[in-house]
Parts: C-alpha cells; structure tokens; sequence
C-alpha cells in the first residue's frame, strides 16, 4: 500500500485513541473480510474519492488526504486498524452500492449522501457532515441562480442525483452532461463544455480552491438541498454500523472532527455546519 498523508487531524485520532474497539478474533495473518471489523493484524478495505480535493484525494505521489479520509482513518482506528493497515480503495459515485454488497470494502465514506433510496441498498451510519447542494461557474458567469440554468449545459458525476434534481424540480430546460469524475466536470467548466457544475458545496469549495483554479470560479452560494454525508456499510451489517456511530461521536466529542473541518476545508472560507447528531437527517 502506498505511504499516506498523516495530518494533524489524522495524528490527534492516533493519539487520543487510546483503546482501539475490537469486535473478534483475528488470526492476523488475513484481510478482515466483509462482515468483519476485527483488527489485530489483518488489514481494512475502505471506499473514499480519489478525485475531491479537500474530501477524498489521491495526490500525485500516491498519498491520500482530505476530510473524508481524517474520517475514515479515525473510524478505522477505533475499529482495531492502525493507518498502515489501512487500504484506500477508490469508490465512484456509480459504483458505491455495487462494491459494498460485493463486499469489496468494509465500509465508504466518499461524500455520500444518505437518501431513502439508498437505504434500501446499504446501511448507515452517521450523518457526519451535513452539505448544501450549490453550482460552480466561471466568475464571469451570469448564473447567479438555478433558473439560470434554462438552456445551459450542467455537468455533475454519473450516479450522482445532483443535475437531474435540479432539471426535474427548477430548470427543466437545462442540458444535462454526465462525466465519469467531477475533475471531468471541473475540466469542462474551464474549457466552456459546460456552463455549470453542480453538486455539494463542499466538493466544489475544494476544487474552487486549488491553486491552478484560483479566481477562475465562484460558487453561487445557493442551498439547494441538504445533503447528510454518512458512511456507507453493507445491508444487515448492524454491528459495524453501531460501532462507525460509536467512532464518530469520539470524534466530535474529543475535537478531532473540528480539527479535520479546519485543516481541509479553512483555506477555501467554506462555510460548514455544525457537526450533526448521529441519526439526525435534515431534509
């Protein structure tokens, strides 16, 4: 596996975890397996984004950072792994309820959303993070609202719900463009292939605020939907979602999680909420 990013939110999860929550035996010489969270020895499989920076990014020397990763690895921690057993798998936005039935990782935490329909495929835990889906433009652009859309070209993620919510409840005559990663859709804004992008407001502060994109966007600071970030888990995986719970509430309660909100989201003046209750989904 390659050598991660530690940050200072990642570091303050190693230190203020004192006693790690092991639930069985490992033998340690085997990957835990998908209805497994023991530690011990084995390794873990988690699902993140490769492609968001400031959540889930795999930078260019193979190091992971980013808000969902301090996530993932705290929770990791207190499940029994250590960061160097654990193993980032890249989860796209299309693939994510494939992979956990497959049992390919033992849980994600890859900006996603927790909706009705969702649930009816996988389980989860939290809300973690609670996000208002926005749009990106160029800073020239004229769309300062969603009806602006009318006519435009919007881009967002295949799998994602964000474009088509916004065709189907505020521009209906808006153009819809699906691309496989929203560094596509960013790629596209900056060419003119598309006039917008959409999705949470937090994914596109990241990329808003990356050094080669400064000044060519703005956000429109519209709050279209709340989107409750939780961690993907298998259905009827119970167990493992009781103890994510148990992780993310340590974290918020010892300040690892504002520590993580600081470092990942400070540099692009991103607005966050506060953290949400374990449970408590704002529609």
């Amino acid at each position: 596996m390659k050598l991660r990013k530690v940050t200072a939110a990642a570091a303050a999860a190693l230190v203020l975890s004192l006693t790690a929550t092991a639930c069985g035996g490992d033998d340690g010489n085997g990957d835990a397996g998908s209805d497994s969270t023991a530690g011990g020895g084995g390794t873990i499989k988690v699902g993140i984004k490769y492609d968001q920076p400031g959540l889930g990014l795999k930078e260019a020397g193979g190091e992971f950072s980013g808000f969902d990763v301090d996530v993932a690895t705290y929770v990791a921690k207190e499940l029994g792994y250590e960061p160097d057993k654990i193993e980032f798998v890249e989860a796209k936005s299309a693939d994510r309820e494939t992979m956990l039935a497959r049992g390919d990782v033992q849980f994600i935490a890859a900006t996603y959303s927790i909706t009705d329909e969702r649930k009816q495929k996988v389980d989860f835990a939290g809300p973690y993070l609670l996000a208002h889906q926005d749009l990106l433009t160029k800073a020239d652009s004229d769309i300062t609202e969603a009806t602006d859309l009318n006519g435009k070209k919007l881009c967002s993620v295949t799998g994602s719900t964000s474009a088509q919510n916004v065709k189907d409840e505020i521009a209906p005559k808006a153009q819809l463009r699906s691309y496989g990663t929203y560094s596509e859709c960013i790629a596209g804004l900056q060419s003119g292939a598309v006039d917008a992008v959409t999705t949470d407001d937090s994914i596109l502060a990241g990329f808003a605020a990356q050094e080669q994109y400064k000044g060519q966007f703005k956000l429109a600071g519209l709050k279209l939907s709340n989107e409750n970030y939780g961690i993907g888990v298998k259905k009827g995986d119970t167990e493992t979602v009781n103890k994510i719970n148990a992780a993310l509430e340590k974290m918020v309660s010892d300040g690892a999680w504002d520590t993580a909100v600081k470092e990942n989201f400070g540099p692009a003046n991103y607005k966050n909420e506060p953290a949400p209750k374990i449970g408590d989904i704002k529609s």
